[in-house]
């Protein structure tokens, strides 16, 4: 199998299955999700155990979510709980909230950044071409800077996003509506409460329609670390699938109908748990040092 050439960027990214927002949202409602559940598993301590600055500064953006105060009020007590105190919350409802020049000043002085669950099609309109998301990846590119999402926050992350598609009728073509993302990484597609919300064959219609990507399915309680754009660690206590589309024999997607049934041959699969990660350049798993 070739080598597939990616960047190399500085930053870390941390793409979180979800089990936190509360709110209603187009993703998914996370009613079962828990702040504690959190905790317990470590990603947000994780998360700051890769800051490398002297504050520990971190944002958190809640423009995903329906209920911005008290998601942004839960993650402050959460983090306060690990002993980070020094922590802000970014309500940005509208686009022209991004021209806040308040804002752009305290993106370029965080040393982390935490987008939470909602609507990811709310992150990529509001932000998509503007200044903070200008600033977000070229300190993600240049610095060592982390850039963490959970649900919405990480089904935005990557340059092709799934916005829309049911887990039920997720294998019948056009029940799967994407769009263009944040771009924090190429060639991944990101699907989030992967395992409860029975959305395989949501992701496996979205790589059959674009082979050239790796569609990437986290589980709640379950995180993506992603250094130098690569290195991919499975983190805290779920799965992480990994759905490969490069070596697909035949598929029948480009020349049925709307609504009718997918066909994929030869599919390739990889189940990462904690302690496990992939390599993306080489399409391959190995256990994590």
């Amino acid at each position: 199998m070739s080598t597939k050439n990616v960047k190399s960027p500085k930053g870390i990214l941390i793409a979180i299955g979800g089990a936190v927002d509360k709110g209603s949202h187009l993703d998914s409602d996370n009613s079962d999700g828990t702040m504690d559940q959190f905790l317990e598993i470590g990603i947000l301590k994780r998360m700051l155990e890769e800051l490398v600055g002297k504050t520990n500064r971190i944002e958190i953006i809640t423009t995903a979510s329906m209920i911005p105060e008290e998601v942004g009020e839960n993650y402050i007590k959460a983090f306060e709980r690990l002993g980070c105190t020094n922590v802000g919350v970014m309500h940005i409802k509208e686009r022209e909230d991004t021209l806040n020049p308040e804002y752009l000043k305290r993106i370029e002085a965080t040393e982390g950044v935490l987008m939470t669950g909602g609507n990811q099609l709310r992150l990529t309109t509001i932000f998509g071409g503007t200044d903070i998301l200008a600033v977000m990846l070229r300190r993600y590119e240049k610095e060592k800077f982390v850039f963490a999402g959970t649900s919405a926050g990480a089904m935005a992350m990557s340059s092709t996003m799934i916005y829309s598609g049911t887990g039920s009728e997720s294998l019948l073509k056009g029940e799967v509506k994407m769009s263009r993302g944040l771009g924090f990484i190429e060639d991944v597609i990101f699907d989030s409460h992967f395992i409860k919300r029975g959305r395989f064959g949501r992701l496996c219609q979205s790589v059959a329609s674009n082979p050239i990507s790796v569609g990437i399915g986290l589980g709640e309680d379950t995180g993506l670390l992603i250094a130098k754009g690569d290195h991919m660690e499975a983190i805290g206590s779920g799965l992480v699938t990994i759905v490969e589309g490069d070596q697909i024999k035949y598929t029948n997607v480009a020349a049925i109908e709307d609504g009718a049934p997918i066909s994929i041959e030869n599919l390739t699969v990889h189940i990462l748990s904690h302690e496990h990660s992939y390599i993306f350049s080489e399409k391959r798993m190995e256990r994590s040092k």
